[in-house]
């Protein structure tokens, strides 16, 4: 090609713009991208269930473009973390798709496999203080707040509101914390809330049995800060104790239900199956497209009542 051509041909790339077809190139290579999904068992956890219908469809539709999916699941105890995260760092990938249940236990193994320099993305919390990993999820504090201001919503006389921490054996994730402290300052930012009264009860999964009409004692509203408002709700219902408003997370079959009959009054939605859907799709995007991707994407903050819900027809 003559100096001239050569010329022509740069200025026609430097007007349009040139792109190489990247799908193209690691179509005829047959290049594999193979990224390790570290998540908690999702055996009857319908929660749990929901992202990895939506990791899976992610799989389904980038699969073709070379990218493969390997899954490290843990029990929720520290010890079934711990042991994992050793096959975790020793597995040879492209990127990581993340979820940090146990705080101070994934902090420590995110700065060990920092080492790996491969691209993490963390679903459900966020447990990362700087833009070094990326995330996909709720805005736990903002949903907090948000719980805050629908307990104080159309409300004028003296109320007390219960936080009711149903927690499994080990609850250390910090959205759970986060929601919380969004949830009192909502009421701190709003300073003339002062009808309304706060107090906490913690409990295990393990022991539910242990409710009792005590803690309801004078409660007017309850807040529950995880996927466990049915257990209130159905308690509440048993016992005959009616007008306690109740705030919950998740679109569990027993929270529907309970939020059909009225006695639920607000669940905000995370989206489980789209957090494990963007999830693969932003290492889709980052190491098999080469693209620059946002490193924090924020699912809405949907609030589900008795009247907007509608069930998704499969």
């Amino acid at each position: 090609m003559t100096q001239d051509n050569v010329d022509k041909v740069n200025a026609i790339i430097e007007k349009y713009g040139y792109k190489r077809n990247i799908l193209a190139s690691n179509l005829a290579l047959n290049k594999k991208f193979r990224f390790a999904v570290f998540l908690p068992k999702y055996e009857n956890i319908e929660y749990w269930k929901s992202q990895i219908i939506g990791i899976e469809k992610a799989a389904v539709e980038f699969g073709k473009f070379g990218v493969v999916l390997d899954y490290f699941f843990y029990d929720f105890n520290a010890i079934s973390f711990k042991k994992e995260i050793k096959k975790v760092l020793d597995f040879e990938c492209d990127g990581l798709l993340f979820a940090p249940i146990f705080y101070e236990e994934s902090v420590q193994f995110l700065n060990e496999y920092q080492k790996k320099n491969i691209p993490v993305v963390m679903i459900d919390s966020n447990i990362s203080s700087n833009q070094e990993h990326a995330y996909v999820g709720q805005d736990a504090f903002q949903s907090g707040y948000l719980a805050g201001r629908l307990s104080s919503f159309a409300v004028k006389n003296e109320r007390q509101i219960l936080i009711f921490k149903i927690t499994r054996e080990i609850e250390s994730t910090s959205v759970y914390k986060q929601r919380i402290d969004g949830f009192y300052s909502f009421f701190k930012d709003n300073e003339g809330l002062t009808n309304f009264k706060f107090s906490e009860v913690t409990i295990k999964d393990s022991g539910i049995d242990q409710l009792n009409l005590e803690m309801f004692s004078g409660i007017n509203s309850v807040f529950v800060p995880n996927s466990r408002a049915y257990i209130v709700a159905r308690f509440l219902e048993q016992n005959h104790i009616k007008g306690v408003r109740i705030i919950g997370y998740d679109l569990l079959k027993e929270n529907i239900e309970y939020l059909n009959k009225g006695i639920i009054d607000f669940l905000i939605n995370q989206r489980p199956e789209e957090q494990g859907y963007l999830g693969i799709n932003y290492l889709y995007k980052k190491m098999v497209l080469q693209e620059i991707v946002e490193n924090t994407h924020y699912i809405p903050l949907e609030i589900i009542l008795k009247e907007n819900y509608f069930p998704v027809k499969k």
